[in-house]
């Protein structure tokens, strides 16, 4: 796909801080659940700064959907992107991510690194085919879980909810730890997607080595802010 410009359809609030973009879809643009695009806004100076976010919607859909962390406080890019509304236009620059779904398996994520897996999770359940995948999810408070509802919905006692900065009764409290990890894998799932910030992966890839896993089972991005990172 060639550099693209889209008209924006809806942007709306899903947490505090997290907005989720539709746009226009480009005729000629193909992707795989978990996969990302630059995105860049329309003008002289702007067009050069171009950001990585992940596509949300299923390839076979005919919009596109982004799940997006922002930063308000901030003077960047997410900041400009609270400041759009329907009809503005941003553009796409072509596709690319290694996070893409080989077999089921444990996903570990922190906040906004739980984008990759929304596309993935939706795609399994509109191929019946969730099977015993599970979702380790950290974020500091209840409020900054990402669809929480719809995970839920997909995934049931294999959504795992852990905060760092509050008590919520029925959620774990603290860090995802070896022993986090180890308790809540299933005991049968050998295979881990990870995404999230740079020391939350460092952190979790350290645990996972100390539980005997190999890096081969092992499909990992980072995210810086609200960016895919490979």
């Amino acid at each position: 796909m060639k550099d693209t410009i889209v008209k924006i359809i809806s942007i709306d609030p899903l947490t505090p801080d997290v907005i989720r973009v539709v746009t226009q879809k480009p005729h000629d643009l193909v992707f795989l659940p978990g996969q990302a695009t630059d995105i860049s806004l329309p003008g002289s100076e702007e067009s050069l700064e171009m950001r990585p976010f992940t596509f949300t919607s299923l390839p076979a859909e005919h919009l596109l959907e982004f799940t997006i962390k922002t930063y308000p406080e901030h003077n960047g890019f997410t900041k400009k992107l609270l400041g759009l509304k329907a009809g503005d236009e941003l553009i796409l620059h072509g596709v690319f991510g290694a996070l893409k779904y080989t077999g089921e398996g444990v996903f570990i994520a922190g906040g906004a690194g739980v984008t990759p897996f929304i596309s993935i999770f939706r795609h399994l359940k509109s191929i019946e085919e969730v099977g015993s995948n599970r979702l380790i999810y950290a974020n500091k408070t209840r409020a900054d879980i990402i669809l929480e509802k719809e995970f839920r919905t997909i995934l049931g006692t294999n959504f795992i909810n852990i905060l760092s900065e509050e008590k919520v009764p029925g959620y774990a409290n603290g860090q995802i730890t070896e022993n986090f990890i180890s308790t809540n894998n299933g005991g049968k799932n050998r295979k881990y997607y990870i995404c999230g910030p740079p020391g939350m992966m460092d952190a979790v890839q350290q645990q996972l080595s100390k539980l005997g896993v190999t890096e081969d089972c092992i499909t990992a991005e980072k995210i810086f802010g609200s960016a895919v990172v490979l």
